[in-house]
């Protein structure tokens, strides 16, 4: 059975939409929320991310759940002739597209709404596909990685920076707390939607990580699986080959 991520909540909308929803109402807030909710630990991770494709030379990347467009504009520094960044939300998209826009990268990135379950793109299209923060919003995982898959040209590269749940004590105890209580706060106070970032606590607990998440990419049929935790183990950066 294809696992399915934890729903944002009981509701007639479909996964898909409410995430859509979601990020949609946040959007305008989601950057500044980001930087705040991570202290700034984010920018890093995704820079590593970038330093390791930077190796690869690949010349068209797909970023996949791009949100406001922070990796896809990241990866530009990568020398890639073609970067197309994903998403459900249009809200999100619009603030990416601006983004892009103000440092003059439109030639380069292209910003498109789309299905990460349904990707509109032929069979072995890009040299790497990035994923930060958006597998856990997958309706279905294992569906949206083999439509990953599918798109990647053989010998390409998938790279997916996840939060993850750390498991040494004192920080797994503190870890929790931050993420249960403290980061819903923090949203509710500048986005006026406690509800989506519980929502984004809730998921990243229960979420498959390091050796459970490799063991289902190995399912999928990648190969060369690495899986990186990064600060404590909060987030893991993830590496596999077509």
């Amino acid at each position: 059975m294809s696992k399915k991520v934890l729903p944002y909540k009981e509701s007639e909308l479909g996964k898909k939409e409410q995430v859509k929803q979601m990020f949609d109402n946040i959007s305008g807030s989601y950057d500044g929320l980001n930087r705040v909710i991570s202290f700034g630990t984010d920018v890093k991770w995704r820079k590593r991310i970038v330093t390791f494709l930077k190796e690869q030379h690949p010349q068209n990347i797909l970023d996949i759940a791009t949100g406001t467009g922070d990796l896809a504009i990241a990866l530009s520094q990568t020398g890639a002739k073609q970067i197309v960044g994903l998403d459900l939300s249009p809200g999100m998209l619009e603030v990416g597209k601006e983004k892009v826009s103000k440092k003059n990268l439109q030639d380069t990135i292209e910003m498109v709404v789309g299905d990460s379950e349904n990707l509109p793109f032929d069979d072995n299209t890009f040299d790497a596909v990035t994923v930060a923060f958006g597998v856990r919003n997958f309706e279905n995982l294992e569906k949206g990685l083999e439509e990953i898959r599918r798109v990647l040209k053989p010998g390409g590269h998938l790279l997916i920076l996840e939060t993850s749940v750390p498991t040494k004590t004192p920080i797994k105890q503190g870890y929790r707390i931050y993420t249960k209580y403290i980061m819903p706060t923090i949203g509710k106070v500048f986005s006026k939607d406690r509800s989506a970032y519980q929502y984004l606590s809730e998921s990243a607990s229960v979420f498959p990580h390091g050796k459970a998440f490799n063991n289902i990419l190995d399912k999928i049929g990648f190969i060369g699986i690495e899986n990186k935790p990064q600060t404590l183990g909060v987030a893991t950066i993830y590496v596999a080959t077509k």
